[in-house]
């Protein structure tokens, strides 16, 4: 018993000193209005916010919709690759572990010089509005969808599909009801790690600079950096970390429903 608490206490350590006492300081910050005191009134302030209801909003949305364009994208490109057989498959599916690695404002960027006011294709206008941050997050957050079904697709028993085929199922009807049962868990765990990261997300806001479009990381940056108003800053990040946590609740119990 003593050994076990010997082997527990070290990384219990670094998760209190690097990760929940720095969180603990941005809650109690967040009570600390710069009158002086504890006070709920940073809460109250930024709740009546106009522009804090327009970021929350904005985040949900941009959020629930790349979520939604990255598994459908992510689900088509991966039965693409995992059951249609072309030159380069291998190479492309491990490109798919490669791009994992980039930086979201790396993608930004590449999109903006590609297709941006002075981009190498032409002019865009759309790139700076809502839209063009949806596009470049369903373009970085799509990989995040695809590793986990390759992964489930490379475990399918290639049987199941063979008997269908062999009984006149077509193409549609294999997928609808052979390949997305299985493909449900890996849907699920992809989709809300897609969805927390897309609320999280702060480089490719910042990068496209979309006008009109706030976000909440981008929020508090702008509380924090440009205002110094760091008990709303606080404020804005207890709300984003309430989501995200709510959010990883929801997809634990996604996943242990879905069997995942």
């Amino acid at each position: 018993m003593t050994r076990r608490l010997l082997w527990t206490l070290p990384p219990v350590t670094l998760l209190a000193v690097f990760f929940l006492y720095p969180l603990a300081l941005v809650v109690q910050q967040s009570f600390r209005p710069d009158s002086g005191g504890t006070s709920l009134q940073p809460y109250a302030d930024v709740f009546a916010s106009e522009a804090f209801r327009q970021a929350l909003w904005t985040t949900v949305w941009l959020a629930l919709a790349a979520t939604a364009g990255c598994l459908v994208l992510g689900f088509f490109l991966a039965l693409v690759i995992a059951f249609v057989p072309f030159p380069g498959a291998r190479a492309v599916a491990r490109f798919v572990d490669v791009f994992l690695s980039f930086p979201s404002f790396l993608i930004t960027l590449a999109l903006l010089f590609v297709y941006g006011t002075t981009g190498i294709v032409g002019s865009f206008p759309f790139l700076t509005t809502p839209w063009g941050v949806l596009l470049a997050e369903v373009t970085y957050f799509t990989p995040f969808v695809m590793r986990p079904l390759l992964a489930a697709f490379s475990q399918l028993d290639t049987a199941q599909i063979e008997a269908a085929a062999s009984l006149g199922a077509r193409a549609p009807r294999i997928v609808r009801q052979v390949i997305l049962p299985e493909a449900l868990p890996a849907l699920a765990a992809g989709g809300s790690l897609v969805l927390v990261l897309c609320l999280n997300e702060f480089g490719i806001v910042l990068f496209t600079g979309a006008k009109g479009v706030t976000t909440l990381p981008l929020l508090i940056y702008g509380k924090a950096i440009l205002e110094s108003d760091y008990a709303g800053a606080c404020v804005v990040a207890v709300v984003n970390v309430v989501l995200s946590v709510g959010l990883y609740a929801v997809y634990r119990v996604v996943s242990r429903r879905a069997g995942a």
